[in-house]
């Protein structure tokens, strides 16, 4: 976890609504629509943003995979969400991203330990910060 945490602003890797759009869509339980919607992001972004919304759809394809049974699948790609994800700070793209981090490792061990699946992981937007 980085020393410095800060919210990132989304709008550089955002022009089109596309990361904004993603969030909902993950939230509403469409983890491939919001894989596809990401994608646009990813592809505008560099750096830490690069690797911040690669881990979400890596998050996001793992729990289709457990959804669709494939639980092989699963922990390989929430394996590389975590190594995307654990390093950025727990509030980095105006996020909770600390809270989804917690949430998305309590799902994981239900979901890959064979039990009733939990309920979804859920992204928190973070107020923007008057101190930036």
């Amino acid at each position: 976890m980085a020393l410095c945490s800060f919210a990132m602003d989304t709008r550089g890797m955002d022009s089109g609504g596309d990361f904004a759009r993603g969030l909902e869509l993950f939230n509403g339980g469409q983890f491939f629509a919001c894989h596809e919607v990401w994608e646009a992001s990813w592809k505008r972004s560099d750096g830490l943003d690069r690797q911040f919304v690669q881990g979400l759809i890596q998050a996001a394809a793992a729990i289709l995979h457990v959804e669709r049974g494939n639980l092989n699948g699963a922990a390989s790609t929430w394996r590389k969400a975590c190594a995307r994800l654990d390093p950025l700070a727990d509030d980095y793209g105006a996020i909770a991203l600390g809270d989804l981090r917690a949430a998305l490792a309590r799902f994981f061990a239900i979901a890959l330990g064979g039990g009733v699946l939990p309920p979804r992981p859920q992204i928190r937007r973070l107020a923007p910060r008057s101190d930036l």
